[in-house]
């Protein structure tokens, strides 16, 4: 991959940001830092390629950053975290963060999650020739990046758009989550990825109103996986 790309990094640590910062630039990326969320919605802009956010952070925390980050534009974004429960996960995601890296972590599980971050097809905005996925009361348009149920907007973060989208281009088919992660997320599947798919399924199904025992769109066959009826 072509390095030289602008990484915004955002930690109220000092140590952590001058070991973030020392990783990265010795990997050939140009590095901006931030000490909290405050200061790195300021400091974005569409330079910036990647942006790495704690969530503890004075002023303005790194979910409340996302939300504001993921507003402007569709940059991947990746949590530094001590935290990993699935409540945490799942307000990480719903507030558009792509992936999550626990401390303490070492200069290859930085580099991993980064370089997979920026290899990833992100969904471009142009509008392209109009093109309609139906599924029962819901309307995936792939041109205009939108998911309709019953002609209202519901709206999905990337992630979520692409596992739908992927589920109801091959309608009936069951994919498993390692099958999910990698074709959605673009890099390795390892065991702990299951979670990670298995909270925005949740995500997905909670705001499409698909939450009951008898699922109307999003099924979960057990030991297999999921697939879109």
């Amino acid at each position: 991959m072509k390095q030289g790309k602008k990484i915004l990094v955002a930690d109220d640590a000092g140590d952590i940001r001058e070991v973030v910062r020392i990783m990265l630039e010795d990997a050939g990326f140009e590095v901006v830092l931030a000490v909290n969320g405050k200061e790195a919605v300021e400091k974005f802009d569409e330079t910036i390629d990647l942006v790495i956010l704690d969530i503890m952070m004075p002023s303005c925390n790194g979910i409340d950053a996302c939300t504001q980050i993921r507003e402007r534009a569709q940059v991947p974004i990746l949590f530094l975290t001590a935290k990993t429960a699935e409540t945490d996960m799942i307000e990480g995601f719903e507030a558009g963060g792509d992936d999550f890296l626990k401390k303490p972590f070492s200069f290859t599980e930085l580099m991993l999650r980064v370089q997979a971050l920026l290899r990833r097809p992100y969904l471009q905005t142009e509008k392209e020739e109009d093109h309609r996925i139906v599924v029962q009361d819901l309307v995936l348009d792939t041109s205009l990046q939108q998911v309709l149920q019953d002609g209202r907007e519901i709206p999905f973060t990337e992630i979520e758009y692409r596992i739908l989208l992927l589920l109801a281009e091959n309608r009936k088919r069951i994919f498993t989550a390692k099958e999910i992660y990698e074709q959605v997320w673009g890099e390795e599947y390892f065991p702990n990825s299951t979670n990670t798919v298995m909270v925005h399924i949740r995500n997905i199904r909670k705001k499409l109103g698909d939450t009951g025992s008898a699922s109307r769109y999003l099924q979960n066959i057990w030991g297999r996986g999921y697939r879109i009826v």
